[in-house]
């Protein structure tokens, strides 16, 4: 089983402090074009609406890293068959999830698992 961090704390620490105008939209609506790019085209649908503007088209992109990921290293992929793929032929490497709202603009990183060969079950 993958070791798994989950980043639901500092989500909502993020969001309680936008609601309070401590941080403004520009501060937690500012994904990169290229973040947009690969929510619009590769990312998943996921179940919640996004927690600044309500759209429902919120996406899931996955980022892997890894040293000996070699071209795949820091790449976005697109299916969970391209995650295990990569998970057979690498002894270690970690997913990143970002949670994209392709309408505002929000990003967060939803959590992070290590992968590979040292992580099979």
């Amino acid at each position: 089983m993958p070791s798994v961090t989950d980043y639901a704390l500092a989500r909502r620490a993020v969001l309680r402090d936008f609601r309070r105008g401590t941080l403004t939209r520009l501060d937690v609506c500012d994904a990169h074009p290229e973040l947009l790019r690969a929510a619009q085209f590769i990312g998943t649908d996921i179940d919640d609406d996004c927690p600044v503007c309500g759209a429902t088209n919120l996406r899931l992109v996955s980022y892997v890293y890894g040293e000996k990921l070699k071209q795949a290293n820091g790449r976005a992929i697109s299916n969970p068959a391209e995650l295990r793929k990569l998970g057979a032929s690498c002894d270690e490497f970690a997913c990143y999830d970002v949670e994209v709202c392709v309408e505002c603009r929000w990003n967060h990183l939803r959590r992070q698992s290590l992968h590979g060969r040292l992580h099979a079950s």
